[in-house]
């Protein structure tokens, strides 16, 4: 049983191991939630949630779920949201309670949509997702601290979060004046203008065969439906590492690791 601010929620197969070789548990998963909720919700609250859960753990095989139009409590808040054809209905994580619920159905990423859901069809945010072809910390440097200086000679303020591998997002809050198709416009032209400053070490091709040895600035995710590892979700690799937003001077720093 997880205290989770006015609800408390039973962890079933608490000692289950879902990290064997680092043998944290999901009642431990669930505890980290509980223990970062304060921080977390605040960038959540209000986005469509696309599970991925690992039942028998990270060593083995995970499933992506949209749907829980039901088995949540009923205290879990859902939205329906359109699709292609019909809708689907998303939980959404707006108290530390769901973040334990999902620890407990062995979710380790919540996957969350780029708009809330009293203007979905608006996004809050537009994200570069930088991602190296292999482990270069200096180049992810590197690309992120030129990618923000770009976006801030065209008037924004960009933020940087590590996605707990190898990678940066960059990320633009925006004013929910643009849909999605406009705002992903927008970012496969900014990342374009950076890719051709330095077109030795960057691109936007999305066949990986044709970028060859560049960092892909991937603008993908800025799509309806399209969804990013949350804020400070565990991601599924040995270590347990997280998605965490960073100050700018710790992206700076010539030290730096995602």
């Amino acid at each position: 049983m997880t205290g989770a601010g006015r609800h408390r929620v039973e962890v079933s197969r608490p000692d289950k191991v879902l990290f064997p070789d680092d043998g944290i548990t999901k009642a431990e998963l669930a505890g980290y939630y509980a223990s970062v909720a304060e921080h977390m919700v605040p960038h959540v609250r209000g986005r469509p949630v696309t599970m991925q859960r690992f039942p028998d753990g990270i060593g083995r095989s995970d499933f992506i779920q949209k749907e829980v139009s039901r088995g949540a409590p009923p205290w879990v808040r859902r939205v329906e949201v359109p699709k292609q054809g019909g809708t689907v209905t998303h939980l959404v994580i707006d108290d530390a309670a769901t973040l334990v619920w999902l620890a407990d159905q062995a979710c380790i990423t919540p996957h969350v949509w780029l708009s809330r859901d009293d203007r979905i069809d608006r996004p809050d945010q537009a994200i570069f997702d930088i991602d190296p072809p292999q482990d270069d910390p200096e180049a992810v440097r590197s690309t992120a601290v030129a990618l923000r200086e770009l976006l801030a000679e065209l008037g924004l303020a960009p933020f940087v979060k590590s996605t707990g591998s190898r990678g940066l997002h960059v990320v633009v809050v925006l004013d929910r004046s643009a849909g999605f198709d406009e705002v992903r416009r927008f970012t496969y032209d900014a990342a374009s203008l950076l890719v051709a400053r330095n077109p030795e070490a960057l691109s936007v091709d999305v066949r990986r065969e044709r970028r060859s040895s560049r960092v892909y600035i991937d603008v993908l995710r800025s799509g309806y439906a399209h969804t990013v590892a949350a804020p400070y979700a565990v991601r599924r690799l040995p270590g347990a590492p997280v998605a965490m937003p960073l100050r700018c001077d710790e992206v700076e720093h010539r030290a730096f690791h995602p």
